[in-house]
């Protein structure tokens, strides 16, 4: 029988198994919705600052190389960098506090589920685009590189992170900070899992794309449910951000048309 903490392993025990067993207790983590209200205004303040200093300073900043990368990057990452340096001081670290314990059998539900939300993101978005129409169905990141002729470092690097830098900081943030604020209050772990889908949705700040956000972060969602640590979800939300990661490659090297 597995303990509280370690949910039975594989894809189909996981689903079973969910609202059968108790939210893990939290025991030492000294940090709640407070902490998760504090990073995501710091990600909010980051990336005003960042656009106000590249207006002040005379520079298109939908038409800058640095501020597309910086603007991009650096409120995620630094919110993400908050989020862990938080577990540390008020908490047990990351690795307890934010359910980050390797398991390759959570990389396995992460990859199946990955692969499941890139058909249905696809199909969504498909859908989602007759509706609005293709003028308005590109993501914030696809505007700013929209016509922007990137240097070859900098299109690798802006892949590098729609693809792998993102994801990872968004789960920690998430469903890392975020869902460890909700067990800790002794919600259910569906509540969890319906809470962070939406809030996450809505943090993009696309009220456009927020339905398509929420069909996105469905299955990734799902894996950090069925699994209860991060590893899967991260996963998941990579193999997701692949496609539109490698479009944006293509498009901002001029590969592709915009």
């Amino acid at each position: 029988m597995n303990p509280p903490d370690e949910p039975p392993t594989g894809l189909i025990a996981g689903v079973r198994a969910v609202g059968r067993e108790p939210s893990p207790e939290r025991v030492g983590q000294r940090w709640g919705f407070g902490a998760f209200l504090l990073v995501e205004a710091v990600f909010i303040l980051s990336a005003v600052f960042i656009t106000a200093i590249a207006s002040t300073n005379g520079t298109d900043p939908f038409g800058s190389v640095a501020f597309i990368l910086i603007g991009s990057m650096v409120p995620t990452v630094l919110a993400a960098a908050l989020a862990v340096v938080i577990t540390r001081v008020r908490g047990n670290g990351p690795l307890i506090d934010l359910r980050l314990s390797w398991n390759w059998a959570d990389v396995k539900i992460g990859l199946k589920l990955g692969l499941l939300g890139m058909v249905l993101t696809y199909l969504a978005a498909v859908i989602w685009s007759r509706i609005v129409g293709t003028d308005n169905a590109t993501s914030a990141i696809g505007e700013l590189v929209d016509g922007a002729a990137l240097p070859l470092g900098a299109a690798i690097a802006m892949f590098l992170y729609v693809c792998f830098v993102g994801p990872i900081c968004e789960e920690l943030i998430y469903r890392g900070l975020l869902w460890g604020a909700i067990e800790r209050q002794g919600w259910s772990q569906w509540a969890a899992f319906v809470l962070t889908t939406l809030i996450f949705a809505a943090s993009h700040l696309e009220p456009l794309r927020t339905s398509l956000l929420i069909v996105v972060a469905l299955p990734i969602g799902i894996a950090r449910l069925i699994t209860r640590r991060l590893t899967a979800s991260v996963v998941a939300h990579v193999i997701n951000n692949f496609l539109p990661g490698l479009t944006l490659l293509l498009v901002s090297l001029g590969v592709m048309p915009g």
